[in-house]
């Protein structure tokens, strides 16, 4: 098996709704992520796996510019969508946020009322339709509409855990996203709630293109149809290791540091 620098990948993608080329990333003078190149397929899920501290995160966030929230990033490589560069000069980060929603790993509800959660994001974006209609549409596609559509009114923080996640994906969604970042959304979540999130992930993803990152490799396994293996060594900077449809990834790994990982003998 073998155990190289240049990342392993199984097969080539015909239709990738998000390019990454030649990524890097520092913090300051820290590099966190070196070089990565990754195709991210349309309507399909994919995983980003792999130890604490290995730039999962980081890498999830160049996909809509969150990085440079944070002082003194710098940014090297190229993203884009559907063939655009995300980080052409030119191009304006808040648009990208709307092509590019995200959901967190705790669930982050506005202050506000249901209805006026999933409705902030198409009000901000000057949106002329049907807002109820919208709001309907969006918490029906996150399913949580039957649960929440006699109490609209209420404040998002009422509800459970699990609801307020979906309640966050209904807010993603309104403001109609070609791709959905998801970092770590079922982590405070329970058994119960994990599954509905993870069965509403698969229902989502024939409308759009999802990228997770995620600790719980059968998370992982259940939901993606594509996982990305990234690790930090000695130098502690992120690099993609593998790369392919998670059913190869999980069952016969080209490199010997996946198989390590996945089968908990190191991370």
């Amino acid at each position: 098996m073998q155990q190289s620098s240049t990342p392993a990948q199984s097969d080539t993608i015909d239709d990738a709704a998000v390019q990454i080329e030649g990524l890097s990333l520092w913090y300051g003078a820290k590099q966190a992520i070196d070089d990565v190149n990754l195709d991210v397929p349309r309507n399909q899920i994919t995983a980003l796996i792999g130890p604490s501290g290995c730039g999962k995160s980081t890498l999830l966030r160049c996909i809509n510019r969150m990085n440079e929230l944070i002082p003194n990033v710098r940014i090297e490589g190229q993203v884009r969508i559907d063939g655009e560069s995300l980080y052409a000069s030119d191009v304006d980060p808040v648009e990208v946020r709307r092509v590019v929603g995200m959901v967190f790993q705790k669930p982050n509800p506005f202050p506000k009322s249901i209805y006026d959660n999933v409705a902030f994001g198409a009000r901000i974006n000057g949106y002329q339709g049907d807002m109820d209609e919208l709001v309907r549409r969006s918490l029906e596609q996150a399913a949580l509409w039957d649960e929440v559509k006699d109490k609209l009114k209420d404040s998002g923080l009422a509800l459970s855990g699990g609801q307020q996640q979906r309640l966050c994906i209904a807010r993603a969604i309104a403001v109609q996203p070609e791709v959905i970042l998801m970092d770590e959304p079922c982590s405070a979540l329970d058994p119960i709630a994990t599954q509905r999130i993870e069965d509403l992930m698969r229902e989502l993803s024939s409308d759009y293109t999802i990228v997770i990152v995620t600790h719980n490799m059968q998370q992982a396994a259940r939901v993606s149809d594509r996982t990305a293996f990234m690790l930090a060594q000695e130098d502690l900077v992120g690099r993609l290791v593998e790369y392919g449809r998670t059913e190869q990834l999980f069952t016969s790994p080209a490199d010997r540091r996946t198989e390590d990982y996945i089968t908990g003998r190191f991370g």
